[in-house]
C-alpha cells in the first residue's frame, strides 16, 4: 500500500505545472498551444518491479540566442533547453538531476536556460531581473546558483548581498536591477516558452524533444541516451560543431508528427462548442456592463495588458449601442503569464470594482495600456475620485488576487486558453474578431427566444 501510495503522490509532484497559457498568437488573440491530455499510467503490482514510465513524445522547435546562459560544452551532442522559474518548487527540485544529467555525461550535454516566470510566484520576477544584472557581469549561473539555494528568500536585499558575497560591481547590479535591463530577454522567453508550449515549470527540450516536470534522473537520463544515439548517427564520428543543435532538432522534428503552429492572427474562428451559462462561473457582484436582465448576456475572458484585448474593446462598445438594452457584458479576469502588468492591473481594477467604479478603471486601464505599472493605478484612483488609501489598501490585502484566481480556474476548466475569449450566452468565440462575427452569435441567440 505504501508503495502504491508513493507512486501516486511522486506523479502528482513530478509536474510542477503553472496555470495558465503563454503567449501564442490565436485569433488575433493570446493564446497557449493546446496540450495533448496526460494519461496516468496503470499503477504497478504491490511488490513489483515498478516500470519506468515513457514520457508522451513531443517535438518543439525551440530557437537560442548567441548570448543565452549556457552550461556544458559548446561542442555538446545534446542540448537541454530548459525554461524555469526561481520561485517554482518544482524547478528546484530538478536542479540536482541536471547536475546529475552533466555530471553523467560532461563532454555531451550543455544546458541552456530560459526565463518562465509563472503568475502565481510575485518573487520569479525580480529574481529573474536579478539573475539578468549578474548576467551582465559574466555571473549569471553563480546567481542562478544562489537564487534556488536560498529560494524562500527572493527580496532585494537578498539579491544584494548574493551580489556582494559573488563580488560583483555593487552599483552597476543595483542600477541594471533598478532599470529592470532584463525585462525584454525575460518577456522574450516567456513569449517563447508560449510558443513551444513550456507552459508550466520545469518544462525542458533535449535537442528540441519535450519533457514536462521533475521528472526523475533515470527518466531523463534515459530520453538523453535516445538522444545521444540519434547525434552519433548524425555526426558519424564526427564532433558536434556550430549548427548542429539545429541539425539534430531538425532531424527530430522530421521523425515526429508536426507539433500544431500557432494560428495567424487572420486565421478563421475555429468552431468551438458551447459552454453551458453555469459553467461561466458567474458571481453576482462581478462587474455587468449594460441591462442585468438582458436577455443575451456576453461573458468576456480578458487581459488589461494584451494588445488583442484592446482591440476588441471599440467592438464591444459597437455591440452594445447596437443591441442596447438587448446585451450586457460580463467581465472576466484571465491575465496571461506573460504580461507582468496584467495581474497588478486586474488588482487596480478589482480595487475601483468595491468602490463601484470597476468600469471606469477599466476603461483607463485600456487607454493607457502602455504606461501600466504602480504610478499610473494611483493616478487613475485619483483622476476617478477614489479614495486613494482604501484603494491601495485593497491592492495590497490580496482580496483581489483571489477573485482572480477564481476566474483563472474558471477558465481552465472550461478551456479558456487565450485572451479575448467571448462566451455569447455560452457560445464560445475566440480572438479580436470583427463586430459581424460577434453580432452573428447575438443574432442566432435572440432568434431562439
Amino acid at each position: 500500500m505504501r508503495n502504491h501510495v508513493s507512486w501516486i503522490v511522486a506523479l502528482v509532484v513530478g509536474f510542477g505545472l503553472g496555470l495558465l497559457t503563454a503567449l501564442s498568437l490565436g485569433i488575433g488573440g493570446g493564446r497557449r498551444p493546446a496540450q495533448p491530455p496526460f494519461v496516468a499510467p496503470t499503477p504497478p503490482v504491490a511488490g513489483a518491479p515498478r516500470p519506468r514510465p515513457t514520457p508522451p513524445v513531443a517535438f518543439r522547435k525551440v530557437p537560442l540566442r548567441p548570448d543565452d546562459p549556457v552550461r556544458g560544452p559548446s561542442d555538446a551532442a545534446v542540448t537541454v533547453v530548459l525554461f524555469s522559474d526561481f520561485q517554482c518548487p518544482f524547478c528546484s527540485r530538478v536542479e540536482p538531476t541536471l547536475k546529475q544529467l552533466q555530471d553523467a555525461y560532461p563532454d555531451k550535454v550543455r544546458l541552456v536556460w530560459k526565463h518562465q516566470p509563472l503568475p502565481m510566484h510575485p518573487n520569479a520576477i525580480p529574481a529573474a531581473i536579478a539573475s539578468e544584472a549578474a548576467r551582465e557581469q559574466g555571473k549569471f549561473w553563480e546567481m542562478h546558483d544562489k537564487l534556488f539555494a536560498a529560494q524562500q528568500d527572493l527580496t532585494p536585499s537578498a539579491f544584494e548581498r548574493y551580489a556582494g558575497e559573488l563580488g560583483l560591481d555593487l552599483s552597476r547590479f543595483k542600477a541594471a536591477v533598478a532599470a529592470s535591463h532584463g525585462q525584454d530577454r525575460i518577456s522574450a522567453d516567456q513569449q517563447l516558452a508560449g510558443t513551444v508550449g513550456a507552459n508550466g515549470t520545469p518544462t525542458m527540450f533535449l535537442n528540441c524533444r519535450q519533457i514536462v516536470g521533475a521528472v526523475p534522473f533515470e527518466t531523463i537520463k534515459a530520453m538523453a541516451d535516445e538522444e545521444l544515439k540519434k547525434a552519433e548517427a548524425l555526426l558519424r564520428g564526427g564532433k558536434a560543431g556550430p549548427g548542429f543543435y539545429d541539425k539534430a532538432c531538425d532531424a527530430n522534428l522530421a521523425l515526429a508528427p508536426s507539433a500544431p503552429s500557432p494560428a495567424s492572427e487572420t486565421a478563421s474562428p475555429t468552431p468551438a462548442p458551447a459552454v453551458a451559462p453555469a459553467a461561466l462561473g458567474v458571481r453576482p457582484d462581478d462587474p455587468v456592463r449594460g441591462n442585468p436582465q438582458a436577455p443575451v448576456t456576453v461573458v468576456v475572458f480578458s487581459d488589461f495588458q494584451c494588445p488583442f484585448c484592446g482591440r476588441i474593446e471599440p467592438t464591444l462598445a459597437e455591440v452594445q449601442k447596437t443591441y442596447g438594452d438587448k446585451v450586457k457584458l460580463v467581465w472576466k479576469h484571465q491575465p496571461l503569464p506573460m504580461h507582468p502588468q496584467a495581474i497588478p492591473a486586474a488588482e487596480a481594477a478589482e480595487a475601483a470594482r468595491e468602490q463601484g467604479k470597476f468600469w471606469e478603471m477599466h476603461d483607463k486601464l485600456f487607454q493607457n495600456q502602455q504606461q501600466l505599472g504602480a504610478q499610473p493605478y494611483d493616478q487613475f484612483a485619483k483622476e476617478l475620485g477614489l479614495d486613494v488609501g482604501r484603494f491601495d489598501a485593497s491592492r495590497q490585502s490580496g482580496r483581489g488576487r483571489a477573485r482572480i484566481q477564481e476566474d483563472q480556474a474558471v477558465a481552465g476548466r472550461i478551456g479558456v486558453d487565450g485572451t479575448p475569449t467571448l462566451f455569447v450566452n455560452g457560445e464560445r468565440i475566440v480572438g479580436a474578431v470583427p463586430f459581424d462575427t460577434i453580432k452573428a452569435a447575438i443574432d442566432r441567440q435572440l432568434a431562439k427566444r
